[in-house]
C-alpha cells in the first residue's frame, strides 16, 4: 500500500470523528465521489495484517449504525470482499488476523434481523402466480399450465415463503457461519441498484474465487493465494447468483459470465440442486453474442410482450350495421341512362316461416303475417318517394299485393297436411 493511498484513509479515519452531527447527511452525499478513497479502502481490506484494517472496519460499522441511509450503503459496497477476506482466512485457519472482520460482519447482522424498536424482522415474500401477466410472461402462451395456476388463484392458494425471525450471534463458528453470510448476502442484493460498479466486480471475482479454489479449474483461473477449498451452503450459492444476474445487465457482461460458469462447475462437484437450477435458468435466458463489451454502461432486459388488440374490433357487428346492411339490398342502383326501364323495381325478400309442414305454435301466424304486412308497407313507401316511378308504381303494388295473397293462400290452404 502506497504512502498516498494511506494518507487518504487516515484523513478520512479523522475526519469523520470532527464531523458535527448537522454536516452529517452533506458528508454522506459527498461520500460516494471518492473513488480514490474507496479503491484505497478495498486495498486495506485485502491485506489482513495491515495496521488500519482495524479502524477502518471501526468506521464502517459506525457508518452502517448512524442510521443515514448514504452511509449503510457505503458499507455494504464493501460487503462481498468482506466476506471473502473472512472466507480465505478462515480457511487457512488464521483465525486471530480475521477478528476486526468478523466482527465488523457480526454486527451488521444483528442490526439487520431487528427492525428500530428492537424486534426481530420477519421477511415474506409472495411467489407471484403464472396466471396473472406480467413484463416477463402472458398466461396463453404457457398452455395448460396457465390453466392450473389459475385454477388454484381462484381458491386463493398463493404461497408466501418467510424468512425469520433470525437469532441473534456473538461469535460465527463452522455451524452458523453461512447462515450469517447468506443472509447478509440478501442484504446487499436488496441494495444492488444503488452498488457502483467496483462493488460488482468485487462480486463477481469473489465468487469465481470462492467456487474455484481448491479445485482443478483454479489452475485454469491462474488464482494466486490460498489452494484450500472453501466450503459453501446452497443457499449461499443461490445469493451469489442474484447478484451476477444483475451485474450480467449493468457494465459487468464478461466478469459475470466467468462467475456464472465456475457457480454451475462448483454446483455441479457439490451435487447442489438449486444453484444448478437457478444457474441454468439464468445461462439460458441470456441472448447470444449481443452484449460483447463490459463497458457499455447499464443495460436492461429485453422482453417481447403481446401487443394488446382494442376491445371493440372497427368490424365490429353492431344494431346500425346490421340496419344498414338489411336496407342496402332494398335501394335501387343509382343510372344516369334515361333509357333503363325505371319501373322495374327490386322486391323485398320476404321471410315465410313454416311453409314445409313445420308445426306452428299459438300467435306465429299472427306474427308473420304481420311482419309480412309490414315489409310490404314499407316497400310501397320506398315505391312512392321515387318520382320518377310514379307513374309506373301501380302495377309493382299489385304484383306484390297478389304475391301476398298468394302466401297467405299457401299458408292458409286446407289441402295442406300440417304436422
Amino acid at each position: 500500500m502506497f504512502t498516498s493511498e494511506k494518507g487518504v484513509v487516515e484523513e478520512w479515519l479523522s475526519e469523520f470523528k470532527t464531523l458535527p452531527e448537522t454536516s452529517l447527511p452533506n458528508y454522506a452525499t459527498n461520500l460516494k465521489d471518492k473513488s480514490s478513497l474507496v479503491s484505497s479502502l478495498y486495498k486495506v481490506i485485502q491485506e489482513p495484517q495491515s495496521e488500519l484494517l482495524e479502524p477502518v472496519c471501526h468506521q464502517l460499522f459506525e457508518f452502517y449504525r448512524s442510521g443515514e441511509e448514504q452511509l449503510l450503503r457505503f458499507t455494504l459496497q464493501f460487503l462481498p470482499e468482506l466476506i471473502w477476506c473472512y472466507l480465505a482466512v478462515s480457511a487457512s485457519r488464521n483465525v486471530h488476523s480475521s477478528g476486526c472482520i468478523e466482527a465488523l460482519l457480526l454486527g451488521v447482522y444483528n442490526l439487520e434481523i431487528v427492525d428500530k424498536q428492537g424486534h426481530s424482522k420477519v421477511l415474506s415474500f409472495t411467489i407471484p402466480s403464472l396466471s396473472k401477466p406480467s413484463v416477463y410472461h402472458e398466461p396463453s402462451s404457457i398452455g395448460s399450465m396457465a390453466l392450473t395456476e389459475s385454477a388454484l388463484s381462484q381458491h386463493g392458494l398463493s404461497k408466501v415463503v418467510y424468512s425469520g425471525p433470525h437469532p441473534q450471534r456473538e461469535m460465527l463458528t463452522a455451524q452458523n457461519r453461512f447462515e450469517v453470510l447468506t443472509f447478509l448476502l440478501l442484504c446487499y442484493n436488496a441494495a444492488l441498484t444503488y452498488m457502483p460498479s467496483v462493488s460488482l466486480q468485487s462480486l463477481c471475482q469473489i465468487c469465481s474465487r470462492i467456487c474455484v479454489c481448491g479445485y482443478p479449474r483454479q489452475h485454469v483461473r491462474k488464482y494466486k493465494g490460498i489452494s484450500s477449498r472453501i466450503p459453501v451452503s446452497s443457499g449461499f450459492m443461490v445469493q451469489m447468483l442474484t447478484g451476477i444476474y444483475f451485474a450480467f445487465y449493468n457494465g459487468e457482461w464478461d466478469l459475470a459470465q466467468k462467475a456464472l460458469d465456475d457457480i454451475i462447475y462448483r454446483a455441479q462437484l457439490e451435487l447442489y440442486p438449486e444453484p444448478l437450477l437457478v444457474a441454468n435458468a439464468i445461462k439460458a435466458s441470456l441472448p447470444h453474442g449481443a452484449m460483447k463489451s463490459s463497458k457499455e454502461g447499464t443495460r436492461c432486459i429485453q422482453v417481447e410482450i403481446t401487443p394488446t388488440s382494442s376491445r371493440i374490433s372497427r368490424n365490429a357487428v353492431t344494431s346500425m350495421s346490421i340496419r344498414g346492411h338489411r336496407w342496402k339490398r332494398h335501394e335501387q342502383p343509382d343510372n344516369n341512362n334515361d333509357t333503363t326501364e325505371l319501373g322495374i323495381l327490386v322486391i323485398p325478400e320476404i321471410s315465410v316461416t313454416n311453409v314445409a309442414g313445420e308445426r306452428t305454435g299459438n300467435g306465429e301466424k299472427g306474427r308473420t303475417l304481420g311482419e309480412i304486412d309490414a315489409q310490404h308497407i314499407q316497400g310501397v313507401q320506398e315505391t312512392a318517394t321515387d318520382p320518377r316511378t310514379e307513374s309506373k308504381g301501380l302495377p309493382e303494388i299489385r304484383r306484390q299485393k297478389s304475391v301476398r295473397k298468394m302466401m297467405e293462400d299457401g299458408i292458409n290452404s286446407p289441402g295442406r297436411v300440417q304436422f
